[in-house]
């Protein structure tokens, strides 16, 4: 059941027509520039170099010009094909590939190539594999380790049909951030993510800080699928309730004309309303906006936490 709160569940007035839906606008908010620049360029070549996935390319990131120019990705890892069928993910669903054991080094290696900082660790759902695939983020969590010792970790898991031995699996070689997506309210969980369920997901974040205290916890929903106002602030109270640190908001945009289609846009207005509640319910950082997606940003919310390394001064909250 849905944590009740005392907020304000009124939205506030926002300035995009729905009429203009049917007239298949976007608002002017939601353009993001081209990605072209010498650090995205390399690290295109890197991936392909390596033969890697990114969920940046697959899920068509509006982000990914951005994060890439900054050199940043979001690894996937398991391959490219889901066995699940969400009705807003682009990345393709049918029967994955064999298990790639050799993955863990090859994502390893690039981090190391590219010195980089901070490293998000995502995956398709592989339902069909006992453990749900968590013992390969767990091999590439400590390839990481063991090639960039200093590298803070996000792992970004599917909910492994709430096999708990295979969290164990995942949070054993510690990631500095458990990331595990609600994506949308419970009510639209049949039609959007049709073989996920609202409880489950909210156990897998309820034990992953059961497990090691010192994770930071995140979460993440897409608006604009249908949702009610009050659905949202909600779901951020269940979240604050399984002690959730970090909270992602973003526009849903629909990857093609086979995808469900957007119900409503949300002005940049709303989304700043949605952080300041979300900072008010006590989240330690919430990123709130259109073009928001769940892994954006993520190098500077690793900062929250160096497992205990920064001063206290240095800590935001």
């Amino acid at each position: 059941m849905p944590v009740s709160i005392e907020l304000d569940p009124s939205p506030p007035r926002h300035d995009w027509h729905e009429a203009q839906l049917t007239r298949g606008r976007r608002p002017d908010w939601l353009r993001a520039p081209a990605p072209d620049s010498p650090d995205y360029r390399r690290l295109y070549g890197l991936m392909r170099q390596h033969s890697l996935h990114t969920v940046c390319e697959e899920a068509a990131c509006p982000n990914i010009g951005e994060c890439w120019g900054r050199g940043t990705a979001t690894f996937l890892l398991l391959g490219d094909v889901c066995t699940r069928s969400c009705g807003f993910c682009k990345i393709k669903t049918g029967r994955p590939p064999k298990i790639d054991i050799l993955e863990p080094l090859r994502v390893a290696r690039t981090v190391q190539m590219m010195n980089l900082q901070h490293v998000v660790l995502t995956s398709v759902n592989r339902d069909e594999l006992p453990d749900g695939g968590a013992f390969i983020f767990a091999a590439t969590l400590r390839k990481i380790r063991e090639f960039m010792p200093d590298c803070t970790v996000e792992v970004l898991i599917p909910d492994f049909m709430g096999d708990a031995a295979a969290l164990h699996t995942v949070m054993r070689e510690r990631p500095e951030i458990l990331n595990h997506n609600t994506e949308t309210v419970p009510r639209l969980y049949q039609r959007v993510r049709p073989q996920a369920k609202y409880p489950r997901s909210l156990d897998v974040l309820r034990r992953a800080k059961a497990i090691d205290a010192a994770a930071l916890t995140k979460s993440g929903l897409m608006l604009g699928l249908g949702e009610r106002w009050e659905e949202i602030l909600a779901v951020m109270a269940d979240l604050r309730a399984a002690a959730v640190d970090i909270l992602t908001l973003g526009q849903y945009l629909q990857p093609s004309r086979f995808h469900l289609p957007i119900e409503r846009y949300y002005t940049p207005a709303e989304f700043a309303e949605l952080q300041r509640i979300g900072e008010e319910m006590g989240f330690k950082w919430v990123e709130s906006g259109p073009l928001v997606r769940s892994s954006y940003h993520a190098d500077g919310q690793a900062r929250l936490t160096r497992r205990g390394a920064l001063p206290a001064a240095a800590q935001p909250f």
